[in-house]
């Protein structure tokens, strides 16, 4: 249940992130090799598709090698992604990892990486607006908060 709450937590403050952006976010760029937001975005959906992977062995990881897409496109393959874990989770799969190395890997880096599409935000002039994340209405097995 608390897996499923940490994926629920993720989508919400990464729609934070997504939500009302400058049409000139996704390709932002600051200098000393840091990714754009599009490229964080990209690699968050391959971190959790591997995860993914390691829990569904039978599945290939998902075409691992990515494709680029729009930045509209990159955020509904990045809900898609956490619908599948979503569904591991609800079916207890542990795969080929623990739960407890899931967190520490890759939903740890999913959540870092949150944290900074949300710096960059506030580095493009369109901060995200403040929100007091304990009132939050985030609920288990609600992905998509689109807003």
């Amino acid at each position: 249940m608390l897996l499923r709450h940490l994926l629920a937590t993720l989508a919400y403050r990464a729609t934070q992130a997504f939500s009302n952006a400058p049409s000139n976010f996704p390709e932002l760029v600051i200098g000393k090799d840091v990714r754009t937001p599009i490229e964080i975005l990209r690699h968050m959906s391959r971190v959790l598709t591997y995860a993914h992977s390691l829990l569904e062995p039978k599945d290939d990881g998902d075409n691992y090698e990515f494709s680029s897409g729009t930045w509209e496109w990159e955020v509904d393959r990045f809900y898609g992604v956490l619908e599948k874990l979503d569904q591991v989770f609800i079916e207890s799969k542990t795969g080929d990892i623990t739960w407890q190395q899931l967190v520490q890997g890759p939903l740890a880096d999913a959540i870092t990486h949150v944290g900074q599409l949300t710096m960059l935000r506030r580095m493009a002039d369109s901060p995200v607006t403040y929100e007091n994340f304990i009132k939050a209405d985030i609920q288990i097995g609600k992905i998509r908060y689109l807003l």
